[in-house]
């Protein structure tokens, strides 16, 4: 199969104890370590609920933005896989060993096309999920705040969407579920692209604009009633909303976009189709936008397509 799934997100913050309060007070990560880089900057590593393995998500204090995103593949043999395609396609590529991520095992490492760092890796420690595999109950019974079960994706941008996709799909097997178009035409420039190795519906969107930048990162929700709680917990918590609760046309999800307290985006993410490769893309032109992103507003608001770290 080759890549399974975004393993972890790997972010820097500029408070650690506002991130602390927010990760964990409001969307009710579980720390599952903590340590210091060789620079001095703190780190915190975090799992959702409903994740098995050790991390996936890592806050580093000393600005904002993402450091870096993992990805798990299936075999140890798709690391060399991997690796191999990334090399012909034009990529730089360096080995990482056990270690230089607590509780990852050996992988690759190399910066994509859109000037973000990737790695790649099979091996983490798995410390099992809150609820257990033995006659697990349906969720834990002491949730703090939003709860989120588990990473989902992430958004960033660049300044060539079409090559970013191609990488995407030469190296890591992704297919597109949408896109959004300058024409319909054969010969169209694509603008953002929505894509997937698996069943869910994405696990990494690009959209044009600047090299190396985050737009958001999300986390799982399981439904419209879980995302409007969680926007009213957001407000309990003076977390600020950038727009939400509302739903998507691209994808079909429901989400709410807020930020964090350094100001990087977050997203909590509900429904969505199945995805399978033999699907025919879904492909929204520019002109339609508005409705793509936000389905009941039909418009973009001003921080949506101008507030990157």
């Amino acid at each position: 199969m080759g890549v399974m799934r975004m393993g972890y997100a790997h972010v820097k913050v500029t408070d650690m104890t506002e991130a602390k309060n927010h990760y964990n007070g409001t969307m009710g990560l579980y720390e599952t370590h903590s340590d210091v880089t060789p620079d001095g900057a703190k780190r915190v590593f975090y799992k959702g609920w409903d994740e098995w393995d050790h991390h996936s998500v890592v806050l580093e204090e000393g600005g904002v933005g993402v450091v870096k995103y993992g990805w798990k593949v299936e075999h140890e043999a798709d690391i060399d896989d991997i690796e191999a395609k990334a090399r012909t396609f034009g990529l730089t590529v360096e080995r990482m060993s056990k270690g230089d991520n607590p509780e990852i095992g050996d992988g690759i490492r190399f910066v994509t096309p859109s000037e973000h760092v990737f790695e790649v890796y099979h091996q983490a420690t798995a410390v099992g999920t809150e609820v257990g595999t033995h006659n697990p109950e349906v969720f834990p019974r002491h949730l703090v705040g939003i709860g989120v079960p588990a990473l989902d994706h992430s958004l960033i941008t660049t300044g060539d969407v079409g090559t970013m996709e191609r990488m995407l799909s030469d190296v890591f097997g992704f297919y597109a579920t949408e896109r959004v178009q300058t024409s319909l035409d054969d010969d169209h420039e694509c603008v953002g692209t929505w894509m997937t190795s698996n069943n869910q519906i994405h696990q990494m969107a690009v959209i044009g604009g600047p090299q190396g930048k985050l737009h958001h990162f999300a986390f799982r929700l399981e439904d419209w009633n879980s995302v409007g709680r969680a926007a009213d917990l957001m407000t309990m918590d003076d977390v600020p909303i950038d727009i939400g609760p509302t739903r998507h046309g691209i994808t079909r999800g429901q989400t709410v976009y807020f930020f964090d307290p350094s100001g990087n985006r977050n997203e909590v993410f509900a429904g969505g189709y199945l995805a399978f490769p033999d699907r025919p893309t879904n492909v929204w032109t520019v002109d339609q936008l508005g409705k793509g992103i936000f389905y009941h507003d039909r418009e973009l608001n001003e921080r949506f397509t101008t507030v990157l770290t």
